[in-house]
This record gives C-alpha cells, structure tokens and sequence, in this order.
C-alpha cells in the first residue's frame, strides 16, 4: 500500500506535531467508543515522544496502553520496554491510562501465550493507534528475519495473537504482537529518526520480500503513515 510521509527538520518538531496527532486520534476514540487504545514499541527513539505525551491533556483513565512487543526480562530490568514506558510515558497525566504489559511470571516466553490472552481479553482491539520502529535488519516489533518463528509472525492466517520469538541476532528471548494483529490496528505510524534508518526504509520499499525484511509485511498490509525527522 503507499506509503504516507510526514518530514520534519528536527525531532522536536515531530515530537510536538505527532503528540497532537496521537492525542487528537485517542480523544475522537473515547468520544466515539468510551474508550481508546495505544500500542507503542519501546527503543531510543520514542522516549522524548513519550516525555511529551505524557503532558497532554486526555482523559487518560479511558486509555488502554501496551506494548508492540516485550524482551522476555524482569520489568526492573533496564532492557525491559515496560520500564522505559512507565518511566517515560505513565507518568505525569498519563499516570492514569490502563496500562497491561506483555511479560508474565513465566520463564519461557512461549508458555505464557494463554496468559498474555487473558490479560488482554479487556484491552479494546482493534487498537486506534500502534507505533511500530524498525531495526537496521528490517524488523519491526521483534518480528525478526533471522528468527525461528517468523513464518508464524507474519501469517496472515494464524488466528494468532501473540508469539513468543527467539532472535538469533539479538539477545533476550521476546513476545509479540502477530502481523495480523498489528495491521488490524485503526491508524498505524511508523516513527523513524536519523538517514541510517531512512536508508533501511528504502530498501524495504524497494523490494517485497517480507522474510528478508519483516517490516515489508506491515507496509504491505496496512495503511502506514511515516513519522521522521534527521
């Protein structure tokens, strides 16, 4: 599908414009179902977007937060995404949100599908805004190349919410979202800094392997609008 681009010159100009974009979304979503749903990736790049978001006047206890995906740690960990969240973005007046994270008691990833389920059985789907990244190999949630799973990750037909993942070049076992879960979602941004990534980007764009580089899955499935700034 085309792919939409929003540029701006400096991060702090799309952090502003996206905060409002976001908020806007979520607001016509509570006033429309009661309720809203944000699914969000965790990184580098995200955390001043968080910051400011985490000001703007919402009424957050009608928003369901989550994760893309989750690095299979303890949520005290500093490789937890779930960390990163609630030092970043459940704070401030977004300390009121419903926040349900992916990573349970389980020591494998891979038994805890069922409880990830449950969890989620309130959480409102399809989700009104998910905000994917992207990894210099192409992945995007931890639907990774060079994974055992990914077959799985991307089929279409699955009935498969989540996954547990094993990525052969990243530490840390993951759980994650499905494509078809992801590309159910209402409005789906992919948010990117810097020219490295803008490069990566080309290459998926020029290309439909969706194996080699998984988020061509997503550029392929879903109506996708690119957030960037150098």
């Amino acid at each position: 599908m085309p792919l939409r681009q929003s540029l701006y010159e400096n991060t702090d100009a799309l952090n502003q414009d996206f905060c409002q974009r976001i908020a806007s979304i979520l607001q016509q979503a509570i006033e429309t179902d009661g309720r809203a749903s944000l699914v969000v990736s965790g990184g580098r790049t995200p955390a001043a977007l968080f910051d400011a978001l985490s000001n703007i006047n919402l009424d957050w206890n009608k928003v369901d937060i989550s994760l893309a995906d989750e690095r299979w740690v303890d949520t005290d960990n500093d490789a937890s995404n779930e960390k990163m969240l609630r030092t970043k973005l459940l704070v401030n007046k977004a300390a009121l949100a419903n926040f349900v994270g992916l990573k349970t008691p389980h020591i494998d990833a891979a038994d805890a599908i069922d409880a990830c389920t449950t969890n989620f059985a309130h959480f409102k789907r399809p989700f009104d805004v998910l905000i994917l990244g992207m990894g210099e190999d192409g992945h995007t949630a931890s639907l990774f190349p060079c994974s055992e799973q990914i077959s799985q990750g991307l089929d279409l037909d699955s009935g498969k919410t989540f996954l547990a993942v094993q990525p052969t070049t990243a530490p840390n076992q993951r759980m994650t979202f499905t494509l078809p879960a992801l590309i159910a979602s209402k409005h789906v941004f992919l948010h990117l800094t810097g020219d490295s990534k803008r490069e990566v980007l080309a290459k998926a764009l020029a290309d439909n392997n969706e194996l080699e580089m998984p988020i061509r899955a997503i550029l392929n499935n879903a109506n996708v609008e690119l957030m960037w700034a150098p």
